[in-house]
């Protein structure tokens, strides 16, 4: 039945996603953005650069279908002892949403763009899920720029991904996916993700229903699906050499810990950190904890 469905529904929504550049209704006021060219193309990026401008820089990448406010648990109490850069990566939070490459490699560039037009030249990277795999990349990218690595459940490895993922990189048949079914039960999805439902509150749910919304998300979102070819990056994983943290909720349903334990494995200079009664955001289910070891690492500490 779904064999037979999944042509009619291609047909039906293929070419009906649409793109996105330039403001969006509803920006936050106090919103920063800077223009960045990639691959010829003008983009706008929201983030945020804060704290000591003279002091160790890290840089901070959220996960798929998030936003910069992600490290809302971590970025006050870092920017005391860090300069802090956070962004929305290109096609989440307010950055643009145009039609092109979506890759982690691709999203790694364009975070070099950035601290190029920040002036930062050396700095440590923390990267949550997906944003893992851009972090990475960047390490690969720019080894010589990259001190350290910290990275919360990251979500790296093809057998990683859903079946909703790989049936979307089918021309078409990814449209109608993703047009029919992307913005469905995000607080299902939400409540999945921890280990504790009643994290997951109302406004939260609100919030994130929100930004389904804006303009070009759905297209986006798509993009970055398909961009998540890691068969073809894995194999690289073992070139990153930087000391690198990884800290994992153990009850995480989204990205398993036995994938922790597979990427500890295959980093050279990697430890990883397990956090009990604890899903897929330890920032938020272990905040104590993991900022202690995340604080200790990217002070060349022994990491609690």
């Amino acid at each position: 039945m779904v064999g037979r469905a999944l042509p009619m529904l291609a047909l039906l929504c293929a070419g009906c996603l649409s793109w996105h550049q330039g403001p969006m209704p509803g920006e936050p006021r106090d919103a920063t953005f800077a223009s960045v060219t990639q691959d010829g193309q003008p983009l706008r990026i929201r983030y945020r650069d804060e704290g000591p401008q003279a002091a160790q820089t890290v840089v901070l990448l959220h996960g798929f279908a998030s936003a910069l406010e992600t490290w809302a648990t971590v970025t006050p109490r870092l920017i005391k002892t860090h300069r802090v850069v956070s962004l929305d990566l290109k096609g989440f939070g307010w950055t643009d949403r145009p039609q092109g490459d979506y890759s982690p490699v691709a999203q790694a560039r364009l975070v070099l763009a950035l601290l190029d037009a920040r002036g930062v030249d050396r700095f440590s990277i923390v990267g949550h899920s997906w944003g893992s795999s851009v972090a990475l990349a960047v390490a690969l990218e720019a080894p010589d720029r990259v001190q350290r690595v910290a990275l919360y459940d990251a979500w790296v490895f093809e057998d990683q991904l859903p079946a909703f993922f790989r049936w979307s990189r089918v021309q078409g048949v990814g449209e109608a996916l993703f047009g029919l079914f992307y913005k469905e039960r995000a607080d299902e999805r939400l409540v999945r993700a921890f280990y504790n439902p009643k994290v997951v509150r109302e406004e939260f749910v609100d919030e994130v229903e929100r930004a389904l919304e804006r303009p070009g998300t759905v297209a986006a979102a798509l993009a970055a699906a398909r961009g998540q070819r890691f068969a073809e990056l894995q194999v690289r994983w073992a070139q990153v050499k930087q000391p690198t943290l990884l800290l994992w909720g153990q009850q995480d349903a989204v990205s398993w810990l036995e994938f922790g334990e597979r990427l500890a494995a295959t980093l050279p200079d990697a430890r990883l950190r397990v956090y009990p009664r604890c899903g897929h955001f330890p920032m938020i289910e272990a905040a104590e904890a993991s900022y202690a070891a995340l604080s200790a690492f990217l002070r060349g500490e022994a990491v609690p």
